[in-house]
């Protein structure tokens, strides 16, 4: 675990593209960095360890096994905490803002062992998307927080499917609802922070692929069937915990791979 560790945060540094420039901070806004970073970074691993996750659909995540095909994973931002910590330490290289928000979130993310590549939606999306490229055919999985930097929440950006054209590789689907935890209302994602001891869930759909060779008529129907595949895992991940649990069994058997296991045991 500690070499994956070294190996992500060497990753990490490897990965800014110098093409894309930061906007200017005030001293203030540069000093905040560090401590924003250093307070999100403590609370992650304080209550990471505590929750109790169950994967649905876990013979869809491509990204589980070792070795395995690479692949692009998607979700929305609002469930980025518990996919903080879920997916730690796998070496997957994450789409990152280089905006103040995006400066400590990625000191966050690259000590949980991912990796990061520079670039957004409304800067250096050309730059990100190359530089994600280059990490899948190295090898390596990467991530988009798909409706961010930003917004509008739960409105898929077109990056992923771009990127599976231009690669070949699978677009990997996942929502994780939580059971206990604080929503913060005002925020534009409505991000979810649970709590300690919390159980949650994540829903993994069956991976989408989209054909190098597609035109623009199969990218607009592969950018719905992604945008479909997020909304159905979301609303089945929030919705969970109040279903009876015969409904939650029904699901469980829908979603389940003859011969393979419904759960994933999260690395505590």
């Amino acid at each position: 675990m500690e070499n994956l560790s070294k190996s992500s945060a060497a990753l990490a540094e490897t990965t800014t593209d110098p093409a894309i420039l930061a906007p200017k901070l005030s001293v203030w806004r540069r000093l905040q960095i560090p401590v924003i970073a250093g307070a999100v970074s403590a609370i992650i691993r304080l209550i990471g360890p505590t929750l109790r996750t169950e994967v649905i659909g876990v013979h869809n995540a491509i990204q589980i096994p070792r070795g395995g095909e690479p692949a692009i994973g998607v979700f929305w931002h609002r469930c980025i905490f518990p996919a903080a910590w879920i997916w730690r330490h796998r070496g997957i290289v994450i789409l990152n803002t280089v905006n103040f928000d995006g400066q400590w979130t990625r000191r966050v993310i690259e000590r949980l062992g991912f990796g990061t590549a520079q670039g957004s939606s409304t800067r250096g999306a050309i730059e990100g998307l190359t530089a994600m490229a280059a990490h899948l055919e190295a090898g390596r999985h990467v991530g988009f927080t798909v409706d961010g930097p930003r917004g509008p929440r739960y409105v898929a950006k077109p990056g992923p499917v771009i990127l599976a054209r231009r690669t070949g590789r699978p677009i990997s689907v996942f929502h994780i609802g939580v059971e206990s935890g604080h929503t913060f209302k005002k925020a534009w994602d409505q991000f979810r922070l649970p709590y300690l001891f919390s159980r949650t869930v994540m829903f993994v759909a069956p991976p989408i692929r989209v054909p190098t060779e597609a035109d623009s008529e199969t990218m607009k129907q592969k950018q719905a069937e992604m945008q479909a595949a997020l909304e159905r895992v979301r609303d089945l991940a929030e919705s969970w915990f109040q279903l009876a649990e015969q409904e939650r069994d029904r699901l469980r058997d829908e979603w389940r791979e003859p011969g393979l296991a419904s759960n994933l045991q999260v690395k505590s």
